[in-house]
């Protein structure tokens, strides 16, 4: 009994911060959320109400609290505050200065709103969390910060973009509407220049200026181009055999650090000591872009096309090396 009252509180208390953070939301939503049923959540509404808390219920729409209403912060569990902890280190190094500041400052705020103990656990433990961000990349260091303010304020952005197949950089004028992180940051927007809307990588914007004029939002949204993305591709089979023991121990780790950016789906043993891997990809150029280093440690089991990828590439490697002009 005793365990079953900790539990409904401890979920009153997350069902009370939950409204402070949203605008509204259903009974459905509440109770997939705490993985309980829609009755329970309406008892538990009427325990807040009881209790002096003034929600606001909106027949068929859900609950809200009444503007104004805030409580004093909610303590922090130490597992929230480490998980906050790793938050503020993968901005520090994933995102820009501008943002890592912010992030610096809130979890400040965080670690004076901590016990002593937890916030001490936090200082020890925070040497033994690392990430390494991207080495060498190039691009505009505030990006991430000013394409957030473009985005929010509907704000045309001004871009000088070096395209990956483009011989120069080139000026854009594009209207944004989200960025997406896959091992480097994209923007999502609408190119003026293209009639289109384009995924722009950021380490490629030499400079970026947000400008005062403003566009009308478009219908699109960010999950709808990604998935329309996905859907559009064409999707290609390759199987291939590797022999790790072929190749340097450090180029057979780089191996199987990249392998999942380069559309690895699955992998087999066989007897003979190869291992079998599945790649599902866009692009047989791309893969055999990434091949080629491992030459003596590959085989193309298929499709044949992609051996005349790789003997193009090697080819022009061979050209360009061994024959300069």
């Amino acid at each position: 009994m005793i365990d079953n009252e900790i539990t409904r509180l401890s979920r009153l208390v997350a069902l009370l911060t939950l409204l402070q953070t949203k605008r509204l939301l259903t009974a459905t939503e509440l109770a997939q959320r705490f993985s309980v049923s829609t009755r329970t959540i309406y008892r538990d509404i009427r325990s807040l109400e009881e209790a002096g808390v003034p929600v606001v219920t909106q027949e068929g729409k859900g609950y809200m609290l009444m503007e104004g209403y805030r409580l004093p912060p909610v303590m922090f569990t130490r597992e929230e505050a480490i998980a906050l902890l790793t938050a503020e280190k993968m901005a520090a190094q994933l995102t820009d200065a501008p943002t890592a500041q912010l992030t610096g400052s809130a979890m400040d705020k965080l670690r004076s709103a901590l016990r002593r103990n937890d916030r001490d656990h936090l200082e020890t433990l925070s040497p033994h969390i690392q990430v390494l961000g991207p080495v060498n990349q190039p691009g505009h260091s505030n990006a991430y910060q000013q394409l957030l303010t473009a985005i929010t304020n509907q704000r045309v952005v001004q871009l000088t973009y070096w395209a990956p197949d483009a011989e120069a950089p080139s000026q854009r004028e594009v209207e944004p509407i989200g960025l997406y992180m896959n091992y480097r940051w994209h923007m999502v927007a609408y190119c003026r220049l293209r009639q289109n809307f384009r995924d722009f990588r950021l380490d490629r914007i030499q400079h970026l200026t947000v400008s005062q004029e403003r566009f009308t939002a478009r219908p699109e949204t960010l999950r709808q181009y990604l998935t329309a993305e996905a859907e559009r591709g064409t999707k290609l089979k390759v199987v291939i055999r590797w022999q790790r023991e072929a190749i340097l121990p450090a180029l057979a780790q780089h191996w199987q650090d990249t392998k999942y950016q380069y559309g690895w789906a699955h992998e087999q043993l066989l007897p003979d000591g190869q291992v079998e891997m599945t790649f599902i990809i866009g692009s047989l150029t791309y893969l055999a872009a990434w091949l080629l280093p491992y030459a003596g440690a590959v085989t193309v089991v298929e499709p044949p096309t992609l051996r005349q990828h790789l003997s193009e590439l090697s080819g022009r490697a061979q050209n360009f090396f061994a024959f300069p002009e």
